[in-house]
């Protein structure tokens, strides 16, 4: 995925958290929803940051930022803890 398109991705998704929480305020979902469907948005921007620092510590190091690949979300959030 080049950095452009992961650049779009997490416009996209910032978007989508926007949204949950108008939709929210507006009354057309439960708080339970939103926060399930948040932190699955949340998981998503985690793993496209991620990648994205991925391709650019590659670029920086003079190997193939095309090599970088997504991490599992489960380890992406370890890094947090």
């Amino acid at each position: 995925m080049a950095e452009t398109d992961i650049l779009a991705r997490i416009q996209h998704l910032v978007e989508d958290e926007r949204q949950l929480r108008d939709r929210l305020q507006a009354g057309e979902i439960s708080t339970d929803e939103e926060q399930a469907r948040l932190r699955s948005v949340e998981e998503q921007l985690d793993q496209c940051w991620d990648l994205l620092r991925q391709r650019r510590a590659r670029a920086e190091a003079g190997q193939d930022p095309d090599e970088a690949t997504p991490r599992p979300v489960d380890e992406v959030e370890k890094y947090l803890q």
